[in-house]
């Protein structure tokens, strides 16, 4: 089992900027790729940004160039920095982890999300 705990959402202002964490545990030794999802009210959850743990990043269309996700392997963590955000950016974000299973599909983990609001 993996458990994800995020952080570092709240309340900013449009233009502002926000980190998001969140922390790993459990069995953690194979996940290949986490990632940050974002759900708006009334909206389909989607992709913010993931890394593989070969290094690759894949970021959303929809924050592109306003995202950086990085991570610190000797904390177990994960972080989204958000800049310039804008009121479409209100949402729950999640911390999503996926390790594979015998049978070639993925074993998804979320963890329980953390809401961001940008309002003035």
């Amino acid at each position: 089992q993996v458990q994800l705990v995020e952080s570092g959402g709240g309340l900013v202002q449009p233009g502002g900027s926000l980190r998001l964490s969140c922390v790993a545990s459990g069995s953690i030794f194979s996940i290949n790729v986490m990632g940050w999802y974002r759900q708006a009210p009334g909206k389909e959850r989607e992709l913010v940004a993931t890394f593989t743990s070969g290094g690759r990043v894949n970021v959303g269309d929809s924050v592109k160039g306003r995202v950086t996700i990085s991570r610190d392997n000797a904390k177990n963590t994960l972080y989204l920095q958000m800049n310039s955000l804008k009121p479409e950016d209100t949402a729950v974000y999640y911390c999503k982890g996926q390790r594979p299973r015998p049978d070639g599909f993925q074993y998804d983990y979320w963890g329980q999300g953390t809401q961001v609001t940008v309002s003035s």
